[in-house]
């Protein structure tokens, strides 16, 4: 779980909050610094490419620049990238920043075209610009938490944070907290007076009890804890509700965090409507920047390795017509994202074309496959067709293996969240089969596994995954003792 709820103290108990002076966090007026600074960056780096190429600065700069800011600045507030740089590695938001700016760079780009003012900036000017402004963005950004953490480690900006309940979901919110310094809070300990038992409370020497309730309301009265969060069990709501009411008599900032682990979180993320919250439980991890973000990896990696297998791919039509009666081409029923049927396509590799309510898989020495289809299969180049589905939006590069309608109807209803993996696009290769899930499924353990690693993939969602598999499909993808 990467967010936590705020509890607004003031709904609850606003005569007990106004009586007290709240601590306000900086953290409101950094965003409004840091949007100021990357707003002045985007106009400089403006100035600064027409400076390099001797270009005079006229009125055209100055409102292209503004185009430019507004653009941006609207994109980042749309894809909260000034709210989740807390937690955000320093490598995922340097990947936000370059594909916020890429899609602001062609908005001016089609705005200009459409307009007919492309003749009026040199390209050499607004290319400078559009190279220099993301990489300026990023070092700002990467400054600032830099100072941030500085300073942080001077106990300057520091906020006092205790965990109400010692359970394992505690355990993780800690050590979420200590893996990132630069969120300026320093972890006192657990607060909890319940019995030690499994599922109910942790003990050890790990664990540092503070007190009990009790104490944990008074400590929060006398300002010796600044935030605390809510690690309670669902069931406990009356004595959660009672707690954070007492809380209210104080000027402590409260979280909840609610144990939806208990459902298998799959890209679990908070929503409102019209201000009422809620949580996704399963949730694709492909919708906004992360689903543009997803689908350009596709375009250009796909027509890359498009423009190279080219050639061998007309070979292997002629092979596979020469070789045996038949069409080159199989197309096959498979479901696609949301559960949508789509036509995926394969070179033939068999004398029948099952494509029905029923289909066998294949398994070794099976007689229906043909001699160069024992070959294509083996190598899996009998996939490379597939890119084609991938340019056409219905596939991905990277994601679970498509499997036939008939056996999505047949494992459906013998493994639990088995209809999840369809929360993305298929893929081409996928997390499963460079861990060795390749091939015939021939028992339910080995299918489980299967669906294990492609949830596990959408949980664990991100460019640099991709990159991963991709390259490890080289070596581990292609062939292997499952495969044929």
């Amino acid at each position: 779980m990467n967010k936590w709820i705020s509890d607004d103290l003031n709904s609850h108990n606003k005569a007990a909050v106004q009586s007290n002076r709240p601590i306000r966090p900086f953290h409101s007026k950094i965003m409004a610094i840091s949007r100021t600074i990357d707003s002045i960056a985007i106009i400089a780096c403006l100035w600064l490419a027409t400076y390099l190429y001797a270009v005079p600065w006229h009125d055209s700069y100055t409102w292209v620049g503004i185009a430019g800011l507004f653009i941006f600045q609207y994109l980042t507030e749309h894809n909260e990238a000034y709210q989740i740089w807390r937690g955000l590695p320093i490598a995922r938001e340097a990947v936000r920043i370059l594909v916020l700016w890429f899609m602001t760079a062609a908005a001016l780009s089609l705005i200009a075209y459409f307009t007919g003012f492309v003749s009026d900036y040199p390209i050499e000017v607004i290319a400078i610009w559009f190279v220099i402004t993301p990489v300026s963005i990023f070092l700002l950004h990467a400054i600032r938490r830099w100072l941030l953490k500085y300073f942080r480690n001077r106990n300057k900006n520091i906020r006092k944070v205790a965990i109400l309940g010692s359970r394992s979901l505690g355990k993780d919110v800690e050590n979420a907290i200590k893996s990132m310094p630069w969120l300026g809070y320093q972890f006192e300990g657990y607060y909890d007076d319940r019995a030690a038992e499994e599922g109910r409370r942790l003990d050890g020497s790990d664990i540092r009890i503070l007190g009990g309730f009790n104490d944990l309301i008074n400590n929060a009265r006398a300002g010796m804890v600044n935030v605390v969060y809510v690690v309670l069990p669902m069931s406990a709501e009356k004595r959660i509700n009672e707690l954070v009411n007492k809380l209210a008599d104080s000027t402590v900032s409260v979280y909840v965090v609610p144990d939806f682990f208990m459902f298998g979180l799959l890209h679990a993320r908070w929503t409102t409507l019209k201000g009422i919250p809620a949580v996704s439980v399963y949730e694709s991890p492909f919708y906004g920047i992360d689903g543009l973000a997803k689908r350009v990896e596709d375009i250009i990696l796909g027509s890359m390795i498009l423009t190279v297998i080219a050639i061998p791919m007309l070979i292997i039509a002629v092979g596979v017509k020469i070789s045996s009666p038949g069409p080159v081409f199989f197309r096959q029923n498979r479901y696609g994202m949301d559960g949508e049927e789509i036509k995926v396509c394969k070179f033939r590799t068999m004398k029948v074309l099952e494509n029905g309510d029923s289909v066998v898989q294949a398994k070794r020495d099976d007689q229906r496959i043909t001699a160069f289809g024992k070959l294509l299969r083996r190598t899996s180049l009998d996939e490379l067709p597939q890119f084609f589905n991938v340019i056409q939006g219905k596939m991905s590069i990277v994601g679970p293996r498509p499997h036939a309608v008939a056996h999505n109807e047949e494992y459906r209803s013998q493994i639990q969240g088995y209809m999840l993996r369809h929360k993305v696009k298929p893929g081409i290769t996928g997390w499963a089969q460079i861990n060795g899930l390749r091939g015939e499924t021939d028992t339910l353990n080995k299918m489980e596994q299967r669906i294990n690693y492609d949830l596990d993939y959408i949980r664990q969602w991100s460019l640099w995954m991709d990159l991963k598999i991709i390259f490890l499909t080289i070596f581990k993808g292609f062939t292997g003792k499952n495969v044929f």
